[in-house]
């Protein structure tokens, strides 16, 4: 006998459990209705495959099929990471064959355009025997009815860049019996996969020989494994070196546990550490849409001293919440510091234009969660380290100073101040410019009708033919003897950003001048006064010459 439906008759989508079948969109092979929004489910018998094919196949095109589309799921619909593909234009999907007895296909289309939509059919693969449990899904928003679904559903295809697999009622203990298969990769990234278990407590047992675990490093058992893991120690970040990651979960006909929680991700395009000086990164699959269900991080580590200046070029995510008014859905966060405990430097979503972001440390994280629903254009950023330095001025002179551990692949001639014959001097494990306002390029300008010195200080990291050049400008207010430094720009690009006064941040951080700076500066404005007392008494001097004569 087949089994129950559970979900009154509606105009499209529905339950479908018969062995085999055919369903197509609304009014097919005429053109399907605006603003329509479709479900089926497809429900075998257990330990069956669903087999699905398309006879017929025309939609709205976009490129990132944002406009009218089908959806094809590995299990009930909006199930995370079980996304086999989403479909549009001419191009017919090919044949799906599930990894389970379920597959859910999703439909719909917006206020414009329509086609003539498609003609699906499928069946069942082999395999006899049901159980079945009513829980209530959100598969057909719409319809919030109860469903019948297999009890213990478990395993699955999972293709997205990153994802959640948890053992059958988590956080309740698992059922005896079960054996599950969770096929992680496929979605074309082409890196390798990373698992890390959140939670852990299987059946314990000499050589796991009861309740286990096992991870393969490959799409099946035949693959080599990785592990095998069970009892209450959570088993080791596990990274695969293809592809694609086999997780299988088997108990025995009693003893339980709690089971386990765990994520996996796709190290290639999700995850990924910078440590050069600059860098740029973008969102996945950008500027396509990005993916659902996703937590990537971009983590900047750069040696110690320099501070990590972040440009967003480009920022499209999914909007903020109508009733909060904040991003609670798709986000991209910035930590200061290596973890997402250190200080938020910013959460933006939408189309917003970030500021540039400077970190106050030499590690920055980049963090973007998505959701399940509603996916955009994503988003492009560029990142320079600055770095570290000390600049002060005199009446007279720039002083310039930079750790030389900070530039140690540097020679001296590759940091110069205005032109190349004023290079740095290494003094004391340090690059040291000294400069005469009068010479190595300095300019006098008004700026907020004040007089200024400005000159541009160059830091060439080129390397063979690759011109990698950063420049900074430096300023000085000789009356009040005040200077900062700005970040202009790295290789190839504009000016980055508006005046940053780094001076401050530098004491703040430690690095302020030396007794013999500090001297030098002291001394200049003691010789200053000097001159002018002396002027002076050879003027009254020569007064008094010219009266007694």
């Amino acid at each position: 006998s087949h089994p129950p439906l559970c979900l009154p008759g509606i105009k499209c989508g529905g339950v479908l459990s018969a062995p085999s079948g055919n369903f197509s969109s609304p009014n097919f092979p005429g053109p399907y209705p605006y603003e329509t929004e479709c479900t089926w489910l497809i429900v075998v018998a257990e330990g069956s495959s669903v087999l699905l094919s398309f006879s017929h196949f025309e939609l709205e095109y976009h490129a990132a099929c944002a406009y009218d589309y089908l959806q094809v799921y590995n299990g009930a619909a909006q199930d995370r990471g079980n996304l086999l593909g989403t479909f549009c234009g001419r191009s017919p999907p090919p044949p799906f064959s599930s990894a389970w007895h379920v597959m859910a296909v999703v439909f719909r289309s917006d206020r414009h355009v329509a086609k003539r939509g498609f003609a699906a059919a499928y069946r069942k693969g082999s395999g006899e025997g049901w159980r079945w449990r009513s829980i209530h899904l959100s598969v057909l928003p719409h319809h919030p009815h109860h469903l019948c679904f297999p009890a213990d559903a478990c395993g699955g295809q999972l293709t997205g860049l990153s994802g959640e697999i948890t053992s059958p009622r988590y956080p309740e203990s698992y059922p005896n019996d079960a054996e599950c298969r969770w096929s992680i990769g496929g979605a074309g990234s082409g890196g390798p996969l990373t698992l890390v278990f959140a939670d852990f407590q299987v059946e314990g047992g000499q050589g796991c020989s009861f309740d286990y675990v096992a991870l393969f490093d490959g799409p099946t058992t035949a693959a080599p494994r990785l592990g095998r893991y069970c009892g209450s120690t959570r088993p080791p970040r596990t990274v695969s070196s293809t592809p694609h990651l086999l997780v299988l979960f088997k108990s025995d006909f009693n003893i339980g546990g709690r089971g386990f929680k765990a994520h996996f991700y796709s190290a290639g395009e999700c995850r990924e550490v910078f440590t050069t000086i600059k860098g740029n990164f973008s969102s996945p699959q950008y500027p396509n849409f990005y993916p659902n269900n996703l937590k990537c991080q971009w983590s900047i580590q750069l040696p110690p001293g320099y501070r990590i200046k972040v440009f967003f070029l480009d920022m499209e995510l999914e909007g903020r919440s109508s009733l909060t008014g904040g991003c609670d859905y798709d986000h991209l966060a910035a930590f200061d510091g290596g973890t997402e405990s250190g200080s938020l430097l910013g959460r933006w979503c939408g189309r917003e234009s970030p500021a540039p972001v400077t970190s106050r440390r030499n590690r920055l994280l980049l963090v973007l969660h998505t959701d399940r629903n509603m996916a955009k254009r994503g988003f492009s950023i560029t990142y320079v380290g600055v770095v570290p330095m000390n600049v002060s001025c005199t009446r007279t002179e720039f002083h310039i100073q930079i750790p030389v551990p900070s530039l140690a692949q540097l020679e001296r001639n590759r940091i110069y101040l205005g032109t190349p014959s004023c290079a740095a001097q290494v003094v004391g494990g340090n690059f040291k410019i000294h400069t005469r306002f009068d010479t190595c390029g300095t300019k006098s300008q008004k700026r907020n009708n004040t007089s200024v010195i400005v000159s541009t200080l160059y830091i060439h990291f080129s390397a063979g033919d690759q011109e990698d050049i950063h420049l900074y400008e430096v300023q000085c207010e000789p009356k009040r003897k005040e200077a900062s430094v700005t970040l202009i720009a790295g290789p190839n690009t504009s000016r980055l950003s508006q005046a940053e006064n780094l001076v401050d941040a530098q004491q703040r951080e430690g690095g302020a001048m030396d007794a013999h700076e500090i001297k030098s500066q002291d001394t200049s404005d003691i010789v200053f006064i000097s001159i002018c007392i002396l002027a002076g008494l050879l003027m009254v001097l020569a007064v008094v010459g010219l009266v007694l004569l």
